[in-house]
């Protein structure tokens, strides 16, 4: 008669097996529900003109997705740009120069910017960032601004993953054993070169994992965006020109305008080019960090 731990053992290992196919089958199960509900409007518009198209006229069966799309890109770069620098230079002072003191209380407060809804931050992006961009930055580069503009979503959607970005670089900086920075010292190296040549170059692959997470959420933010970006559908050319990214395009119509021909389907394509766009950035991340590990580790 076979062991009870054995049976339940193998019934463990099934039950664990089951739970990340279920995972996998969700996420295939996403991207196939997507993408039956964004069929229509496949059908009816080639992919070339939903992509590359400028012109958002739902009313005259006309859905160019760029605006959104260039929209989206800038945002999510100004932000990754503007956060990641901060973050990283923020987690090693914290990991590797700050005394316990200081840490004791910049530990708690980034939990709490965490975890604030993106709704407070899209307040905070009202009443402080909107009124400084349109009263005091852009009079000096355009003639006129009313501050809901792409500068002032990448700074909210930046401060928003900024939290996010340092508790990840501080998790990763403390992984690496002690060992290694006093092996450092002891040869000579001074505190900032073992930082460098040591711990961010240990930890290089979780550093880009976390920018990878980073990017991903600040693709998929909505109600932030929404309030500080504007409601103007353009291809933006300035950082001060007001814009829609695609998260912002779904969060305002949906549910609206049903009666219009292919407009629910426009919004399910919106969803699709943001499920498509975050899976392949991750898994081209993954192959960038195979590569890393593989050169350098």
């Amino acid at each position: 008669m076979m062991d009870f731990r054995i049976l339940k053992d193998r019934a463990a290992n099934g039950m664990m097996f089951f739970l990340t196919l279920a995972t996998l089958l969700l996420v295939v199960a996403m991207g196939v529900g997507l993408y039956l509900k964004a069929s229509p409007i496949l059908e009816d518009l080639s992919l070339g003109e939903l992509l590359f198209s400028s012109k958002w006229l739902p009313g005259e069966r006309k859905f160019g997705f760029l605006p959104f799309l260039m929209s989206t890109v800038w945002v999510t770069v100004f932000a990754v740009t503007m956060a990641v620098p901060i973050a990283l230079l923020t987690a090693v002072y914290l990991t590797e120069y700050a005394k316990s003191g200081i840490r004791k209380y910049v530990f708690p407060a980034l939990d709490i910017l965490g975890g604030l809804p993106s709704i407070i931050y899209g307040i905070w992006g009202i009443l402080l960032i909107i009124p400084w961009i349109s009263t005091y930055l852009a009079p000096h580069f355009v003639e006129t601004s009313t501050g809901y503009s792409l500068l002032a979503g990448g700074i909210v959607l930046g401060v928003m993953i900024l939290p996010l970005l340092v508790s990840l670089f501080i998790e990763i900086f403390t992984s690496v054993p002690g060992e290694l920075r006093e092996a450092s010292v002891s040869l000579g190296a001074t505190k900032w070169q073992t930082t460098k040549s040591v711990v961010i170059r240990k930890t290089l692959p979780g550093i880009i994992a976390a920018v990878v997470l980073a990017v991903s959420r600040a693709l998929g933010e909505t109600i932030a965006v929404l309030m500080v970006c504007g409601s103007r559908i353009q291809v933006p050319k300035s950082v001060f020109d007001d814009c829609q990214p695609l998260p912002a395009l779904i969060a305002a119509h949906y549910g609206e305008m049903v009666s219009v021909p292919l407009y629910d389907a426009a919004l399910m394509f919106a969803a699709l080019i943001l499920f498509v766009v975050v899976l392949l950035f991750n898994i081209i991340s993954r192959m960038i960090l195979y590569r890393i590990e593989k050169t350098f580790f």
